[in-house]
Order: structure tokens, then C-alpha cells, then sequence
């Protein structure tokens, strides 16, 4: 099982880091050890100064796939919920200035927290869905994929052209405008729609 990412895909997200706007998906990995599940705490790393919280839409694929058509795309996802893609945003931005990879920025251990899943039989539109998430109960993000750069359905064209898509595997597609750090204390509580699917702590 891999964890693909995908940054940058919301345009106001990319105006708040001051990046520029991508012309293809911009494509990262985590590993497997990356995840964090069931509600569990998220225990801040030593390593970083200013972690934080990134909301996005997480999808599973249930099918193994190679060079997938866009038109065939949405076929190959059987369930999704909502993620937090955490980031050492000091590391990254000290990777970026030297031009490295972001791995240790953005790959580490509970890096990749996800909430409960859902069949995709339960999204009406599974291009236009609504999330959001709470910092110690107040309103921090908000997004709906139809505002993502690139749809669902060109990511898993695009990403299965390099890497052979395999039932399990999940993809986080990126996250809106309103990213910030996080301390000891905090509580974080995402949603989609009006649905809570993953809430914990930070430790």
C-alpha cells in the first residue's frame, strides 16, 4: 500500500505559501508508516518548530490500474473520507530554498492522519463534495472538491501513467486555503458534509 499526495492543488492554498500555480499535479509519496489512524494522537516530533495541519479529501482505490483513462478513472475509488497531511513547514521551507525533495517534511511517521471511510456509493457526486475542519472548535478550513486545480479523475490519470495504481492504496488530493500550525492541546476535528470523521488530539 502507498499514500500518493498531490500539493498545491487549490489555488488560494498556493497563494497563501506563495507558490506558483502548478500546470500538471504536483506529486509526492508517504510510506506506509506515515499513517494515522482510529483517532489516535498525534505526538508533535522534536524535529520541527512549526508543524501543521493540512485538511484534504483522501481516497482509497479498489482496483489495481495502469495508464488509466480520465473517463474510466472514477471507477477505480471505492471509498473516501477526509485526511490531515501534517507538515514540518520549517523543514520544507528550508528544502525548498535548497532546492531537495520534502520527504522529511512531509513524510514521517503519523504524517498522515485519516478518519473513517465511507463507501463511495454514499457521495452523490463524488466531484462535489464539501469538508472542513475545527481547531479547538472553531471553523479553520473549508474547501469542496470542485475547486480543485486538477479533478479526481485527471490525479488518477496522471499518477497511474508513473506509478501502477493497487487495490488499498490511497490518494490525499490537496489542500484549501487556511493552513496553520499546531501546539500541545489542540484538537482537531474534520468533516465531510456535515458528517465528523476523524477527531484527536495533539500531544
Amino acid at each position: 500500500m502507498k499514500i500518493l499526495c498531490i500539493g498545491r492543488n487549490y489555488a488560494e492554498h498556493a497563494k497563501e505559501l506563495k507558490n506558483d500555480i502548478p500546470e500538471s499535479p504536483v506529486v509526492f509519496m508517504k510510506p506506509q508508516t506515515a499513517l494515522l489512524k482510529d483517532n489516535k494522537p498525534f505526538y508533535l516530533p522534536s524535529f520541527s518548530k512549526e508543524m501543521h495541519y493540512e485538511t484534504e479529501l483522501v481516497f482509497r482505490i479498489g482496483k489495481n490500474g495502469k495508464s488509466v483513462q480520465a473517463k474510466y478513472a472514477l471507477s477505480y475509488i471505492d471509498a473516501f473520507t477526509v485526511g490531515i497531511d501534517f507538515t514540518a513547514r520549517d523543514l520544507q521551507s528550508v528544502c525548498k530554498q535548497k532546492g531537495l525533495p520534502w520527504e522529511i517534511a512531509k513524510s514521517f511517521d503519523n504524517s498522515a492522519a485519516i478518519g473513517t471511510w465511507l463507501s463511495i456509493n454514499e457521495s452523490k457526486d463524488i466531484q462535489d463534495i464539501n469538508f472542513s475542519l475545527l481547531l479547538n472548535g472553531i471553523p479553520v478550513q473549508k474547501g469542496n472538491s470542485k475547486d480543485m486545480l486538477f479533478s479526481l479523475d485527471k490525479i488518477i490519470a496522471y499518477i497511474s501513467v508513473y506509478f501502477t495504481l493497487q487495490q488499498g492504496d490511497i490518494i490525499f488530493t490537496g489542500t484549501p486555503v487556511g493552513v496553520s500550525s499546531v501546539k500541545i492541546g489542540d484538537v482537531l476535528e474534520a468533516f465531510i458534509e456535515e458528517k465528523s470523521l476523524l477527531k484527536f488530539e495533539i500531544k
